[in-house]
């Protein structure tokens, strides 16, 4: 259990709610350091990759033992970063102790991701919409609303089971694709190529890229390199998957795409 009355320990905690919670690199180290500073700790040193925190320091004379985390990361939480950023202001303005940031940590983390169903709904219109940016007909953007809500349940119910993130993007987007021909094939829609474009946009790892991009910028390479590997192989499980099936699709006489 970590001293609540540590801000070193609370600067370690900050730092692993905000990197599991998806923040970028830099934001994380900056927290981290600036948390210590605030509550004048001795001496602080911190590194952060994309899923591990290093850290030591000195506080109050007291060499704290050097912490090693892997962090593995979660689902994204913008609720909880913009919570820990607040915080952290907090902290550095001198408005709030040690042990009442512990408690305001703790609500923090405790935040609930958006429900279930709202998520479903959204999901489903930006499918919609997004088919109908790239082109696609009202018909074409009412087949991605029934493809985007069948994922988003499919993902919800299979992230408790399916623990490879790649294997899942592989299979939410073959049966992505899979939606989108049969209801091509039935007449709904008219261009199952723009279906499943729209539809496949929950599945694409933008956060992923654009935290890329900011780590390579902030010359972060090496968590920069890591990030990028990741979007490129979630990227490729998704072609992947809709490959297979619009391969297969074209085997079958008379479908037509």
């Amino acid at each position: 259990m970590p001293a609540k009355d540590s801000c070193l320990e609370l600067a370690f905690r900050m730092g692993t709610i905000l990197l599991e919670n998806g923040a970028e690199i830099t934001r994380v180290q900056e927290t981290m350091e600036r948390v210590a500073a605030a509550y004048k700790a001795d001496e602080f040193n911190v590194y952060v990759l994309s899923n591990a925190i290093f850290a030591n320091g000195v506080e109050a004379g007291v060499n704290r033992r050097t912490e090693i985390k892997f962090v593995k990361s979660a689902s994204i939480h913008f609720g909880r970063i913009a919570a820990v950023n607040q915080l952290s202001r907090e902290i550095s303005t001198g408005k709030i102790s040690v042990s009442d940031a512990w408690e305001r940590l703790e609500e923090i983390s405790r935040i609930p991701f958006t429900r279930s169903t709202m998520m479903v709904l959204a999901t489903a219109a930006s499918a919609a919409a997004f088919c109908f940016i790239y082109g696609g007909s009202l018909w074409d953007s009412l087949a991605a609303l029934i493809c985007g809500f069948v994922l988003q349940i499919f993902l919800s119910r299979s992230e408790k089971f399916l623990h490879s993130k790649f294997m899942l993007n592989i299979i939410a987007s073959a049966l992505v694709a899979l939606i989108a021909l049969a209801l091509h094939g039935i007449g709904l829609g008219e261009h199952s190529d723009k279906i499943i474009a729209g539809s496949i946009i929950r599945l694409v790892p933008g956060v992923a890229l654009t935290t890329a991009i900011r780590d390579f910028l902030s010359s972060d390479y090496l968590s920069g390199t890591i990030h990028m590997i990741d979007a490129a192989l979630i990227g490729g499980s998704i072609a992947i998957g809709v490959g297979v099936i619009v391969k297969l699709s074209s085997l079958i006489p008379g479908l037509m795409l």
